[in-house]
């Protein structure tokens, strides 16, 4: 189904989320090499970071939902997830005021705003980044970046659950295995987000 994206992603109520596009996820530091190489192979670093440059152009909010751990751990849960303990057998993963928590240059502006989470896989839950789309009056937030294991359906079902229109970005979201993200994009996100691509959305946000 075509959608209208002039009217659903309009710059005035609507928001970039850039998902995990940390150095320690998808940059030199990851720890992640099968989906470092899917994002390669499909561009999907480029393609975010033409989504976000075109977002700052047409003066839409870009907010950079990081990730990072505390050394001492404080405000993670750590023992309810299993894919949780093993990440944490490495004391130095993701660990706040390092290098692996750092958004990818191609994607860092000085404009972007930050939300970060020390616990989970989503965006909203624990943080303040619901009220700081609804200050903004964001009705509609655009997702790209990583995954569509984890955090990209998160991001999308809670959005839709606190009464947000969705959007992701087909060419600047990766899961791995390729092929498992591909199922995802199509049983679930389909689902939750309307679809389209990064070009599709700059040359929406110029006209």
């Amino acid at each position: 189904m075509a959608i209208d994206l002039a009217e659903l992603a309009a710059p005035g109520h609507t928001a970039l989320l850039v998902m995990e596009m940390q150095r320690g996820v998808a940059g030199d530091l990851a720890r992640f090499p099968d989906l470092v190489q899917t994002c390669a192979e499909r561009g999907v670093v480029a393609n975010a970071a033409r989504a976000a440059d075109a977002a700052r152009a047409a003066g839409v909010p870009v907010v950079q939902c990081t990730a990072a751990f505390r050394a001492d751990r404080a405000g993670s849960h750590t023992g309810n997830c299993a894919f949780i303990k093993v990440l944490l057998k490495d004391p130095g993963h993701m660990l706040e005021g390092t290098g692996a928590v750092e958004v990818l240059p191609e994607l860092s502006d000085p404009s972007d705003l930050e939300s970060r989470r020390y616990h989970g896989f989503s965006p909203f839950t624990g943080t303040s980044l619901d009220q700081t789309l609804r200050s903004l009056g964001v009705r509609t937030v655009v997702a790209v970046g990583l995954s569509l294991n984890l955090g990209i359906p998160g991001l999308c079902l809670e959005a839709v659950n606190l009464g947000y229109r969705a959007v992701v970005l087909t060419d600047a979201v990766a899961g791995t295995p390729a092929e498992y993200g591909d199922a995802v994009m199509a049983n679930t996100i389909g689902l939750l987000a309307a679809r389209t691509t990064s070009t599709a959305l700059a040359e929406a946000w110029r006209s």
